[in-house]
């Protein structure tokens, strides 16, 4: 049978302005959202949930492990762009402006620590890695909308990133088959552009 490799964007989280957003956890909704993602991914038969080190990543893998009966540890590389020092944003559209910017100079820093660049390049190879750690199991990485969005578009070039982003839901998951990390089916909050050929649930 084909591997897959799973990518799930970490669940709903309490923004706190008193803390940097990699310090975030989830609200109660967002793990029962964990519970319900995972009952649609049975028919992935993952064996392992890998996540980011940041806390709402390893709650959303530990939460939907236990729904699966499989182990779930951290892993490096796996987090999102790097935007330490980065104020909180009052509201969502300068926050939308600001990854706006991010993803059409993606060579160039205008948002944190990391260049769009950088932060995919980093994250792809934090991928490769895990991969070639476990073949040929069916692994779900759970990591960030940004870093996501980034991979996925780079191996999906039919998907526009900024469109892409926003679509995203808390949390959500994309099935990539193997080794071409080609996008097959996505669930819970990707619109129909993109593109023929892929299953959307939600």
């Amino acid at each position: 049978m084909q591997p897959y490799l799973i990518l799930v964007r970490h669940s709903a989280v309490h923004p706190d302005p008193a803390l940097p957003s990699h310090e975030w956890g989830l609200t109660e909704d967002g793990r029962s959202r964990c519970r319900t993602l995972a009952a649609k991914l049975q028919p992935y038969a993952v064996d392992q949930f890998i996540t980011s080190h940041e806390p709402k990543a390893i709650e959303t893998g530990q939460i939907m492990a236990d729904v699966f009966g499989v182990p779930c540890r951290s892993a490096a590389g796996l987090q999102e762009h790097d935007r330490r020092g980065v104020p909180f944003f009052a509201s969502k559209g300068e926050f939308e402006t600001a990854v706006t910017t991010f993803f059409t100079h993606p060579t160039e820093l205008v948002f944190g620590a990391e260049t769009a660049v950088q932060a995919r390049e980093r994250f792809g190879t934090a991928v490769t890695q895990q991969l070639a750690t476990h073949p040929p199991k069916n692994l779900a990485i759970v990591t960030h909308g940004t870093v996501l969005t980034l991979f996925i578009c780079q191996h999906n070039p039919q998907l526009d990133p900024m469109p892409f982003w926003r679509a995203l839901t808390l949390p959500c998951a994309f099935v990539l088959s193997l080794p071409g990390y080609q996008l097959q089916q996505a669930f819970m909050g990707l619109q129909d552009f993109v593109g023929s050929g892929v299953k959307r649930e939600t």
